[in-house]
């Protein structure tokens, strides 16, 4: 097994939730120390980053093209080549001056060892879970998240998916795996009532300590 890898940017398959594209770098190489991802705005004007805070440091770099970013209600302008370091619970988003504008996102908790979570795989099958398309999400994702069984929450969510259409035996599979990649995944198995058409079954309460 080499010691390196090498890809170009167009190399790494983009993904989308239908209004931001996104390269998983990390997913891609398969990095398990820190995040990595780029997020591309095709036109000008394009959102970029989604509007949102975190519970970890990030540093952006606008890789090419032109950006606006918005961090804690300021306004900053961020050409090629710019840096944004952004900590843990401020509000950030950031806009395309220019069509194919580029940032690159790394990020991480400071004291804290990095723990992928594969946002990777589920975030192109959130909007169906929000529409409450839990078929469309079990059929578009079932084969990408059982091929990555190291994630747990995107294993968690499908378990959640499957509880609710009343598919019980696959629901608490997948929850059992989801649990054996993080044992965290426990604790929210307690309290997520997706899962509570599965919560009396004797092998459910085995897996939670219920």
């Amino acid at each position: 097994m080499s010691g390196y890898a090498i890809a170009h940017l167009t190399e790494i398959e983009e993904g989308t939730n239908g209004t931001t594209h996104w390269r998983p770098v990390r997913h891609h190489f398969g990095i398990l120390g820190f995040g990595v991802s780029t997020w591309t705005g095709r036109a000008a004007g394009d959102r970029v980053i989604t509007e949102h805070e975190e519970p970890q440091e990030e540093l952006y770099l606008v890789h090419q093209g032109h950006a606006v970013f918005e961090v804690d209600g300021e306004r900053m302008d961020a050409p090629a080549g710019t840096f944004v370091f952004v900590r843990p619970g401020v509000k950030r988003t950031a806009f395309a001056e220019e069509p194919q504008t580029t940032i690159i996102a790394t990020g991480g908790s400071p004291g804290h060892a990095f723990e992928p979570d594969g946002w990777e795989i589920w975030t192109p099958l959130r909007p169906l879970y929000d529409a409450g398309d839990y078929a469309g999400v079990i059929e578009a994702g079932r084969a990408v998240i059982e091929a990555n069984p190291q994630y747990a929450e995107p294993m968690f969510n499908l378990a959640c998916c499957e509880s609710l259409l009343g598919r019980t035996s696959d629901a608490l599979e997948h929850l059992r795996r989801s649990i054996d990649a993080s044992d965290r995944m426990r604790a929210f198995a307690r309290e997520d009532s997706d899962l509570d058409p599965i919560r009396d079954e004797p092998a459910f309460k085995d897996l939670v300590g219920a």
